[in-house]
């Protein structure tokens, strides 16, 4: 961050969600943040904060020495064909770009932009939104310790973050990027049951909700594995029993393996 300046392109929900975790821990200051959005509106409530709106791409390349890109896999190729010739006049060691998109790989980076860039590729989730998030970040090898770090503290802001290898990172949408997604649907089902034995729906999600809370610090904090706290709630014969008998019975296990494969699967052909 030579400059000390940062950009995004792209000011949907993750974007959002990223530099409001920078304006409320004061990582940045206002003014060290740029952005640009083809719609103006979605800039707004950041303009007022103090953050610098940017009427194009070439605008925003110009001013930040750390961009951001928060957009979706299907305009990555318009966008980088706009990007290129804006920071062609800078060094390449002057330009880190970091990219939250789902398939979109260094090679895709690098065959579009120049290998000479720096990049980093980020797998955040929804939960940041919250500041409770968890983002998987990997990046090439040109990247130095001091920038890559500073690009950590920045998702850290909004949650904790994790560093892995790219040949890991469409696995991990099924580990953090999209899990939320199947835990929001566990939740309608069992709030759907409730609700159907005369349980009050609020009050099911509220218990449910605990639940999760407390059996995720039981599997951070105890030192057991999964299937040791599985046996400490399991009986012969009890509820839980029952309860596990039936989803070995409907193929749980093969059935999410499948749906960890398929987001695999379709991250590798979100690879532009």
């Amino acid at each position: 961050m030579e400059n000390g300046k940062i950009g995004f392109i792209g000011i949907g929900n993750m974007a959002s969600a990223i530099i409001g975790g920078i304006l409320s821990t004061n990582a940045l200051s206002p003014d060290q943040i740029c952005m640009y959005n083809p719609h103006p509106e979605k800039m707004q409530r950041f303009a007022e904060a103090g953050c610098a709106p940017c009427g194009s791409i070439a605008a925003l390349s110009e001013k930040c020495g750390v961009i951001f890109l928060c957009i979706k896999p299907q305009v990555f190729p318009e966008v980088l064909r706009e990007l290129k010739p804006a920071v062609a006049n800078k060094k390449e060691s002057d330009v880190l770009f970091v990219s939250i998109a789902a398939g979109v790989t260094f090679q895709n980076l690098q065959d579009a932009l120049g290998p000479a860039y720096g990049f980093v590729r980020a797998m955040p989730n929804t939960p940041l939104l919250l500041g409770e998030g968890a983002t998987a970040l990997c990046r090439t090898e040109n990247v130095s310790d001091a920038a890559f770090r500073q690009i950590a503290d920045i998702f850290s802001c909004c949650g904790m973050v994790r560093e892995i290898e790219e040949s890991q990172m469409d696995a991990v949408i099924a580990v953090s990027g999209s899990s939320p997604a199947y835990l929001y649907r566990l939740a309608d089902l069992t709030c759907a049951y409730a609700e159907a034995k005369g349980i009050d729906r609020e009050t099911a999600l509220e218990l449910f909700c605990q639940t999760l809370k407390g059996s995720a610090d039981m599997l951070l904090k105890s030192g057991k594995t999964p299937q040791a706290l599985i046996d400490m709630v399991t009986s012969k014969g009890g509820t839980t029993f029952a309860l596990l008998g039936a989803l070995e019975d409907g193929n749980f296990d093969r059935t999410m393996q499948a749906a960890f494969a398929a987001c695999e699967k379709r991250a590798g052909e979100l690879s532009m």
